[in-house]
């Protein structure tokens, strides 16, 4: 099928030029002026941005945690990321300890195949990693999943010691891959929270008090360093806060090779979310926690300056009925973790172009080419050029929206209420694409399914 896409203006994360796009297929097959070849469907984006479609690089759907399972499954969870824009996520795989990575693997390839609807990977979740299963992490590579992630927090659930992690740092720089870092010191946090507990204070508002920005900037710094000796290239997940981030920076500085992702809920959302009345705080208990409102203006600095590269979501959805609710009164027991997937690319239209703070150019690249590049799917990924997949957004910066659990167009999550119930943003999807598939029109899923597993290239290569 052929579409072309006229009259726009295309913005990727290096150019800005008002032209027509043909789509032959699943590849971008033209780009240029006035384009005159027939088409099976014409699209026109006259007065509106077309720009790549966004690519999340750090879902958890279908994830076992605290005794439930996250709300979006890899199809529903696959179709609201369409409605906001997104058409490539890259989920966790989980290997459960003491068993092979490989299993994980085949376990969460059963739960995407012939559900997802618009194209995925997977990272690899490290639970253990003993001596004789390092060859695994080649066999996973050979097999498109060219990075994983490890924790430092989640002590006796997630949590890894510093010998595994530079155990298993060494073997992905040899390899050619990346590793992801959940950077907080969770040793110490259990301490802070048995001693919370002790004091009484089990409201949700103490998951915040038990995890201060101190100890993420220590998992930081420990990572970082770690990494440097280990040589192989470091991605810090969810940078919430100014005090991590000033690790970062220091070791890029240095030459490190790190970079970090912050999400939208660290520069919308605040601490004061925990202080709502009864449970209604846990809706917002992630990890790591909400920080005090200053740290926004600092991560929003960041983004502007480079040194964070991408911005992600953490999308990992629980119900606040029958889930969240898990956690009255015992906040250890609230599931952790918001929903955010579908609305990403609006939420950062609106911060950093409607509101000044970066360009389109940088919006594009924090949404899109960034992830591409650095997770081995660039340029069939990431970017508006011939060849690359049909990943194409028509996107409305115009459009105006308030974003809630109530209303059709902003909320397809399978969850029962909206992390940003009653944000009024501008800037909206309008035409989604996935490899020359129309996914989402006029509010509405046009194809259901057909997602691929994507099988990335190592750090540092081009996949095409």
């Amino acid at each position: 099928m052929k579409i072309l896409i006229k009259n726009g203006r295309v913005i990727t994360a290096t150019d800005d030029y008002f032209a027509d796009v043909l789509v032959d297929g699943e590849k971008i097959s033209q780009i240029g002026q006035s384009l005159s070849d027939p088409a099976d469907k014409v699209i026109d984006a006259a007065g509106k941005l077309v720009v790549p479609g966004g690519i999340d690089a750090h879902t958890h759907l279908d994830m076992p945690f605290g005794g439930t399972t996250s709300a979006d499954d890899f199809e529903s969870g696959t179709q609201a990321a369409a409605f906001g824009g997104t058409t490539t996520l890259i989920d966790f795989a989980i290997q459960t300890k003491g068993q092979s990575t490989l299993a994980g693997l085949e376990t969460w390839h059963r739960k995407a195949e012939g559900k997802a609807a618009i194209d995925y990977g997977f990272h690899m979740i490290v639970t253990d990693m003993a001596d004789e299963r390092l060859p695994e992490m080649g066999r996973l590579a050979d097999e498109g999943v060219t990075s994983y992630k490890l924790f430092m927090a989640y002590p006796g659930v997630l949590y890894v010691d510093d010998g595994t992690l530079y155990r298993t740092f060494r073997q992905a720089g040899e390899n050619g891959t990346r590793i992801c870092m959940h950077a907080e010191n969770g040793i110490v946090i259990d301490e802070i929270v048995k001693a919370a507990i002790k004091d009484g204070k089990t409201e949700p508002k103490h998951h915040a008090t038990t995890r201060p920005t101190r100890m993420e900037a220590e998992g930081v710094y420990r990572a970082i360093s770690i990494a440097e000796v280990a040589n192989v290239p470091l991605y810090i997940v969810h940078l919430s806060c100014a005090d991590a981030l000033e690790e970062v920076k220091r070791g890029r500085a240095r030459g490190v090779d790190v970079m970090c992702e912050t999400c939208p809920q660290y520069l919308f959302l605040d601490d004061s979310y925990y202080e709502r009345e009864g449970m209604e705080g846990a809706k917002w208990v992630m990890t790591p926690a909400l920080r005090h409102k200053s740290n926004q203006d600092v991560l929003w600095k960041g983004l502007a300056l480079g040194h964070i590269g991408n911005v992600a979501t953490d999308h990992c959805p629980f119900c606040f009925k029958g889930q969240k609710e898990l956690g009255s009164g015992d906040f250890r027991k609230i599931p952790n973790g918001a929903p955010g997937v579908e609305n990403r690319m609006s939420l950062m239209y609106h911060g950093a172009v409607v509101q000044r703070r970066l360009g389109l150019n940088r919006w594009v690249e924090i949404t899109s080419t960034a992830a591409a590049k650095t997770f081995g799917m660039f340029p069939k990924k990431g970017t508006i050029a011939v060849g690359s997949d049909a990943d194409i957004v028509v996107f409305d910066p115009n459009r105006k929206e308030t974003i809630s659990v109530n209303n059709p167009f902003t909320h397809h999550m399978r969850v029962d209420y909206s992390a940003y119930e009653g944000f009024q943003i501008q800037g909206f999807s309008d035409v989604v694409l996935s490899r020359g598939r129309v996914m989402v029109e006029g509010g509405k899923l046009a194809t259901t399914g057909g997602g691929r597993f994507i099988k990335r290239a190592r750090a540092g290569e081009l996949l095409r």
